[in-house]
Parts: structure tokens; C-alpha cells; sequence
């Protein structure tokens, strides 16, 4: 397969080479920022990470219940939080622990794309993945720290992406995730293809992981931003 077929993220075919591109982009890109320390006259040109692979993707995973240091990762990926937030995302991750080991349970080592359909159906509920994710919801740091554990398993999903999933929800799907495990069966061999390509540069990302990058960065309007860049570095990484 030459291209990826994702009605998710947009209406067009994403070539396997613009994917590379992009996925480059996002984890070896970076941007210039003038940085003077407050001590000091002058400042300098640095260069920092464009997006949040290094702050997020390539953190050694938590072990053990969910906790803080799960939040840590994801404030990685979205930001701080303010101390009362910080102390609600701890209650919210105690209450998900149970739900998110059913998740595991169920899937019994497979990844999302290896689950059957049925699992993202409402008419086989209850008790199947796609009815405990959506009782876990959709926190966006709740869906990171259990994405980063797992991120062959559970999909990463923030506001940009749930909207672009929706549209494409058909009757009977138990919620957006039926919609990208959809799009991952499909494009399987391609997406196969691209993440042994990237591991060859030293990136080791699912194929959910590629299916959420690409997704956000089409949907955020990121995507040709992050292929220049990936095309610029290539050679160089």
C-alpha cells in the first residue's frame, strides 16, 4: 500500500512519504527561540523540540497503580496543572484504575488494531473495550497517562481529534474508537510499513501512536509544517 487511507484526517490519501515526512517532522523538528536569562544583557538563538515527542513519546513508562508520576508525562504532553487540578486528576486516575485494568483484561495482550470489530460495537455490550473506554472518558490527560502505558491499546485523544473523529461515527459504533480502529485495520500493511521505516531513524512509535500524530497534526493544521521539517532533517538524521 502507497498511501494511507484515513477519512479521519482528511479527504485525500496521505502518501507513505508524506507520513514519513510528517512523523520525522514531529519527532526530530525543531523551532528557534531567542532566549535571554534574566541576569543577562544579551541573549542567544536556541533551538528547542517542535512538537512534544521528546517531552512525552520517549519517557520511560509508569509502573505499578496510576499515579503521579503518570501525570507527569502528561502534563509533558498538555501542560501543567494548577495544584487543586492536580490533586482532581489524581481522584480521576484512582477511579479509572478499574476500568482501564478491565480494559487490559479484555484485550489480553492485543493491540487496538487486532481486537474484532465486535469489541467497538454497542450491539455486543456490555463489558467489550469499546464500552469501557467510554466510560473512562475522554480527559485528555487521563487518556495520555493510559496512551503512554499503553500505546498500542488505548487511543490518545484530545479535542482537535475527537472532532475529527466524530463526523465519521456510523450507527452501532460504541464511540469515536471504533472509528480509528476502523482506519487502523484498513491501512494495517501500510501502517506497518511506515513504523518500520521510522524505526530505522530510531523512532519507535505504535501504529495507534501514528494514526493519533497524524490525525492531530492534519487536524490542528500542523501537517505542513511538520513534513517540512521532516523533509529538511531526513537527510541529516
Amino acid at each position: 500500500m502507497t498511501a494511507l487511507v484515513l477519512p479521519s484526517a482528511g479527504p485525500d490519501p496521505i502518501p507513505v512519504g508524506t507520513a514519513l515526512a510528517a512523523v520525522l517532522g514531529y519527532a526530530r523538528g525543531r523551532r528557534p527561540l531567542y532566549f535571554r536569562a534574566p541576569n543577562s544583557r544579551t541573549g542567544r538563538w536556541v533551538e528547542l523540540p517542535a512538537f512534544g515527542y521528546e517531552r512525552f513519546d520517549v519517557r520511560p513508562r509508569a509502573t505499578g497503580p496510576l499515579g503521579e508520576a503518570d501525570i507527569l508525562t502528561a502534563e509533558g504532553l498538555h501542560g501543567r496543572l494548577a495544584p487543586d487540578a492536580w490533586q482532581a486528576m489524581k481522584r480521576l486516575l484512582d477511579d479509572v484504575r478499574p476500568l482501564a485494568d478491565a480494559v487490559l483484561d479484555r484485550a489480553a495482550g492485543r493491540a487496538m488494531h487486532e481486537l474484532p470489530d465486535d469489541e467497538f460495537s454497542v450491539l455486543a455490550e456490555p463489558g467489550t473495550v469499546g464500552a469501557l473506554l467510554r466510560r473512562i472518558g475522554g480527559d485528555k490527560h487521563v487518556t495520555a497517562a493510559l496512551h503512554h502505558r499503553r500505546p498500542e491499546l488505548f487511543p490518545l485523544l484530545v479535542r482537535t481529534t475527537r472532532w475529527q473523529l466524530l463526523p465519521h461515527v456510523r450507527e452501532g459504533d460504541s464511540g469515536v474508537e471504533a472509528v480509528i480502529h476502523r482506519e487502523l485495520v484498513a491501512n494495517a500493511d501500510a501502517f506497518e510499513a511506515l513504523r518500520r521505516t521510522l524505526s530505522g531513524y530510531g523512532i519507535e512509535l505504535t501504529a495507534l501512536r501514528l494514526h493519533d500524530v497524524l490525525l492531530w497534526l492534519s487536524g490542528s493544521l500542523r501537517l505542513t509544517h511538520a513534513v517540512a521539517l521532516g523533509r529538511q532533517g531526513a537527510r541529516r538524521w
